[in-house]
């Protein structure tokens, strides 16, 4: 297939069409500013992704009547399009999206996807984010394939032969870098030491996104033949594999591989991860699937919280009412590890947020999204210690979670216990 230029390639698109968009460091911004300009033929685009990466032009005011976002996660560059109105949120654990797709309760007309370059059999690679996307070329009635040099072929299941794309276009772009080491502070390293500690050599870990999972890969350097099976990852995992420390032995689903769906970092990781075979970058239905996960032993879930409340349960996507993330693979891992033979479900989360407000909340703030319920819940750590709720009643998990706030909160935490458990 011959390469044409942007603008006829997205002559595919038309008014009223679905049109998903390839994510995260694969995020195809060379096409959505093409996209961009497109904006005075087109009414009513609605636009379904994960995280975008990048200046989202198209989720600018001025693009409302052109393009709508409804996004399976709120990212940074449509965030506040969805709290301004302009967009929506569709709250979804991630393993279940492709049956959204393959279901046709979000069929697709168009899918953007950013490529690496057709090898000699013609086979493209969805690169560092097979994830969705994967079952989103499946699904679409078109895709549009942007071909970057620059996205790395990774093994597994995001090889597209060029037969399957209606446009390519060429567009040899820098990928969206994230440094995550860069926001390690000491809290973040005192949470990482005390889930270190509960970390036994031959697990399998699964990292959520942020400082905190950045933070616990610092703190294993001790630690003998870990497994990764992950949603993500980001460059904290790549000095512990270079050291053997990861080195996937003892895993008993994919054994000397390194599984996760995508990845997000550095330049240093997509080259890392370029062409390399001990990586199985795997669809997100089958990563994220609990009976697969809890197949490995040991299996330890670390994943980032925006507040826990007095009886453990866990908002993530949320600030009250203003969306801010998403339900993602949180708990699809919580349950996996839960399920696996000595596995720990563990919720992070340092004890204040920067403005100084307490995370271990008495109750939620209104219209905070319950993402992990507290019947799932067994670890919580804060740079103050390791709450275990699993097994306990409201009363004594009130008593482990106000353990582990701020000292300068623990007060108030307990008076409102008292009030509500008539404890303390």
């Amino acid at each position: 297939m011959n390469y044409v230029q942007a603008a006829e390639a997205l002559q595919i698109i038309e008014s009223g069409h679905r049109v998903y968009i390839h994510g995260s460091a694969c995020t195809p911004q060379f096409m959505l500013h093409h996209l961009a300009e497109q904006a005075p033929r087109l009414n009513d685009v609605e636009l379904v992704s994960i995280s975008l990466y990048g200046d989202i032009k198209i989720a600018n005011p001025e693009y409302a009547s052109s393009f709508r976002i409804n996004s399976l996660f709120v990212s940074d560059g449509i965030r506040q399009a969805v709290n301004e109105g302009r967009g929506d949120y569709i709250p979804v654990f991630l393993s279940e999206i492709p049956d959204l797709f393959r279901r046709k309760i979000l069929p697709l007309d168009v899918a953007i996807v950013s490529v690496s370059p057709p090898d000699a059999h013609g086979y493209c690679s969805l690169g560092t984010s097979v994830d969705i996307a994967r079952s989103a070329v499946n699904s679409a009635r078109y895709v549009i394939a942007q071909v970057n040099p620059q996205v790395p072929r990774t093994h597994g299941d995001g090889m597209i032969h060029t037969s399957s794309f209606h446009a390519m276009v060429l567009a040899n772009a820098p990928l969206p870098e994230v440094q995550y080491s860069t926001k390690v502070g000491p809290e973040e390293i005192k949470i990482g030491e005390y889930i270190a500690n509960l970390i036994e050599d031959r697990s399998t870990l699964q990292m959520g996104i942020g400082a905190i999972p950045d933070a616990v890969l610092q703190c294993i350097h001790s630690h003998k033949d870990l497994g990764v099976h992950t949603e993500m990852f980001s460059d904290g995992l790549l000095q512990l594999i270079e050291k053997g420390i990861v080195n996937n032995r003892y895993k008993i689903n994919h054994p000397n591989k390194t599984v996760t769906a995508f990845a997000l970092g550095t330049r240093r990781l997509y080259d890392f991860v370029n062409d390399n075979p001990s990586f199985a970058f795997l669809d997100i239905d089958y990563v994220n699937e609990a009976s697969i996960i809890k197949r490995n032993n040991r299996v330890v879930a670390i994943n980032s919280a925006i507040e826990v409340d007095l009886t453990g349960q866990v908002c993530a996507d949320s600030i009250g009412t203003y969306h801010y993330s998403g339900v993602g693979g949180q708990m699809d891992f919580m349950r996996g590890a839960a399920l696996s033979e000595g596995g720990k479900p563990i919720i992070a989360l340092t004890s204040r947020t920067k403005k100084g407000v307490s995370r271990i909340a008495a109750t939620l703030k209104p219209g905070a999204g319950v993402v992990t319920t507290r019947a799932h819940v067994h670890y919580v750590v804060t740079e103050y210690g390791v709450a275990f709720l699993f097994g306990k009643n409201l009363r004594q998990r009130a008593q482990e979670l106000i353990k582990i706030a701020h000292p300068d909160d623990r007060e108030q935490l307990e008076r409102a216990a008292f009030e509500r458990f008539k404890i303390f």
